[in-house]
């Protein structure tokens, strides 16, 4: 089957998750025999990490504004679509979409719609952008797609109030390579590197925007500080907006706070690995990778309760979980693993197993291709 890929940008700092699902569904399409396309915008365009693409061929594209999740790629108009049997649009609002979406429709091509979280309902200033894109192209998008794919239950919900068909959502886990987390880094080398002792390291992976609710979870620290349990809070990813905001909430604090920057490779996992747990504590979030690839290191996690992830996490009892935003019920949630390791380690160790059992890749995989060949019958 000839497959196109397309999302707005191949960069993992900046589309952490959805962009490393992208790159491990084509590459192993490929494997399995499909021709297999990737188009995108060259923003943030990490060339080295391309290069492992291997067979599939890739159409990048200049791209301009890269501001406030907009994206523009005029050359994206050459594209000829009707050499493709299906077209996978990677998150819903982009412009990129809206382009795909037409040359589709006027090449009678079957295109589907993979939200990677898109789907949440927002508030705030960013609320008008989103439903004027819902009414201007967003519905006459989901309308005209052939399938559409969200990634838990809750995200099958987000798709329904938009307007989506419930006979045309599927649901669809994002791949996660299990061989990747086989041969772990040596316990240590993490703290060794940035000059940490055995203080207990308190987790954060993710981009550093105010949707993940990391203020919630420097609170919850404080917390533990104020009533005499010492952590040291590890933030690890590429700033999104939001890291100066939290500056100014621990000045005059005496927590101690290690911020990374984006990780990825060898040293990702060996801040998995030498991490006492890890927090999730997102206001709003479709999937659980970072607490997946956690719990792959053998490391606990906490994830915020009314969330997608949190609701993964929850149906195969991988973690505990908090009331979103309540900082008092986080801190507990930390103290009962600092103090009840044991009990951590045998539910981290029964969750792993059933990642390995249930969401590898090759499991993954064949989800996605059932999915294709609905789409083109």
């Amino acid at each position: 089957m000839k497959i196109l890929q397309a999302f707005d940008f191949l960069s993992l700092p900046h589309g952490g998750g959805a962009v490393d699902v992208i790159y491990k569904l084509s590459r192993a399409l490929s494997a399995r025999g499909h021709d297999v396309t990737i188009c995108a915008g060259d923003y943030g365009s990490d060339y080295a990490y391309l290069s492992g693409l291997g067979n599939v061929g890739l159409k990048l594209y200049h791209s301009y504004f890269n501001k406030h999740g907009v994206y523009l790629m005029p050359g994206l108009t050459s594209l000829d679509v009707r050499n493709y049997d299906v077209i996978h649009l990677h998150c819903y609002r982009s412009m990129q979409n809206v382009v795909l979406a037409q040359k589709a429709i006027t090449s009678n091509i079957p295109y589907i719609i993979d939200a990677h979280g898109s789907t949440v309902h927002r508030t705030g200033r960013k609320k008008l952008l989103l439903d004027m894109f819902d009414m201007l192209f967003g519905l006459s998008l989901i309308e005209k797609a052939k399938l559409v794919i969200a990634e838990t239950e809750v995200g099958f919900v987000e798709w329904e109030k938009l307007g989506a068909d419930t006979s045309r959502i599927r649901l669809q886990h994002p791949l996660l390579d299990t061989s990747e987390f086989v041969a772990l880094p040596d316990r240590g080398s993490f703290r060794q590197v940035h000059g940490l002792d055995d203080t207990p390291i308190v987790l954060f992976l993710g981009r550093i925007h105010q949707a993940k609710g990391i203020d919630t979870l420097v609170d919850a620290v404080r917390l533990l500080h104020d009533r005499g349990t010492d952590t040291r809070l590890v933030i690890a990813g590429q700033d999104d907006g939001y890291r100066d905001s939290l500056s100014g909430m621990l000045e005059g604090t005496s927590i101690k706070v290690v911020f990374t920057g984006y990780l990825s490779g060898k040293d990702k996992l060996a801040a998995l690995v030498d991490a006492n747990l890890l927090v999730q504590p997102s206001i709003y979030e479709a999937g659980a990778r970072p607490s997946l690839e956690a719990i792959m290191c053998n490391t606990p996690v906490i994830v915020s309760k009314d969330t997608g992830a949190g609701r993964e996490i929850a149906s195969f009892d991988g973690g505990l979980l908090f009331e979103t935003g309540n900082a008092a019920e986080l801190a507990d949630r930390i103290l009962e693993i600092l103090r009840k390791p044991d009990e951590a380690r045998i539910r981290t160790e029964k969750a792993k197993g059933y990642i390995e059992a249930n969401l590898s890749l090759t499991n993954g995989i064949a989800g996605y291709e059932k999915i294709y060949e609905e789409a083109v019958a």
